[in-house]
């Protein structure tokens, strides 16, 4: 019965330790615009974002997709330069590809500017201003 329990646990060990072939998430929150044929998507890999998101947001605080773009241009100039210096690394961990040329639609650049806002209320790491 011990060599059966030993034996067990040698191979949890194993498939513990075997490499991954893909990393699913690094526990650092991200935001990325996925790009479709005919439409953008924002996905947000942070689990606070949708909460904190559902409590602030209004429709009441509705802005025009400009507001949304020019804030966003200078948020994501920011998040991209903390990124290249490694600076708020457990926070920031992709580099953002935004073109403020494209128009990604309005609840793209509407989800991006709450999450820059969630980043600024919650980690105390300026990017809209």
């Amino acid at each position: 019965m011990k060599k059966l329990a030993v034996l067990g646990l040698v191979f949890m060990a194993v498939c513990a330790c075997s490499s991954q072939k893909e990393t699913t998430g690094t526990g650092k929150p991200a935001a990325t615009v996925a790009i479709d044929s005919t439409e953008y998507e924002i996905t947000i890999i942070d689990p606070d974002f949708d909460r904190w998101y559902v409590g602030h947001y209004s429709p009441a605080l509705d802005r025009t997709n400009e507001y949304y773009r020019s804030m966003n241009s200078q948020g994501v100039i920011n998040w991209n330069y903390y990124f290249t210096r490694n600076k708020y690394s457990t926070v920031i961990g992709s580099y953002i590809s935004y073109n403020p040329s494209i128009d990604y639609g309005l609840e793209v650049n509407r989800r991006l500017y709450w999450y820059f806002r969630f980043i600024e209320e919650n980690y105390r790491i300026r990017l809209l201003r």
